[in-house]
């Protein structure tokens, strides 16, 4: 394991047990932003970096009994907390990283990812393997529950220009990796950018 993935796991293992309690107000946000993938009946979404799963409810509703819902987390901690919360019914929980999925090429209709951005180690080369396993045409939600002004407050630190997230930065990173980004909403309570998987 790179010393990336060490850190990323080393954090989140130390804030799996409490980390539904530190944010329980986020549960809509989710909710909204699975509702505006447009998922339809039947289809099958990755949760990449799906942490205590929180998203899995909101997947399972959109994509009802026939669809697949997989949620991927490097952190097992973070897993056995999705475990206890129950969530594993909404979807299959899977020790997984997301930079090398043990998925299959085009197998999926969605990837749905929050907060994952910022902790990826080679972000144009993670959201390509992100890419290659959704089909062309395929939906990609980057989301996080507040925005980046609210999400940099909260981190005691300020905006720059290089902010990953800024639509100026994003549009083009999304453009390198396979993907075509069609929406991009920065309010304080919500982010969410969506793009296309191109063909």
């Amino acid at each position: 394991m790179s010393d990336d993935h060490t850190h990323v796991q080393e954090f989140f293992t130390a804030r799996a047990a409490d980390w539904d309690n530190r944010f329980p107000d986020d549960g809509p946000a989710y909710a909204a932003a699975t509702a505006d993938m447009g998922l339809s009946a039947g289809d099958r979404v990755l949760d990449a970096g799906c942490g205590t799963g929180r998203a899995l409810p909101s997947l399972r509703a959109a994509v009802g009994a026939a669809g697949l819902v997989i949620g991927a987390d490097l952190t097992p901690a973070m897993l056995e907390a999705a475990a206890r919360a129950g969530r594993d019914e909404d979807g299959a929980l899977v020790l997984a990283d997301v930079t090398a999925l043990p998925l299959g090429p085009e197998c999926l209709d969605a990837v749905f990812a929050a907060g994952l951005i910022a902790h990826l180690p080679e972000p144009g080369e993670n959201l390509r393997e992100l890419a290659r396993v959704v089909r062309p045409g395929g939906t990609l939600a980057l989301f996080h529950p507040i925005g980046r002004a609210a999400l940099a407050a909260r981190q005691g630190r300020q905006l720059t220009p290089d902010d990953l997230r800024a639509e100026a930065n994003l549009g083009p990173l999304l453009a390198r990796s396979g993907w075509r980004m069609t929406s991009y909403v920065d309010d304080p309570g919500y982010f969410l950018a969506l793009a296309l998987r191109e063909s």
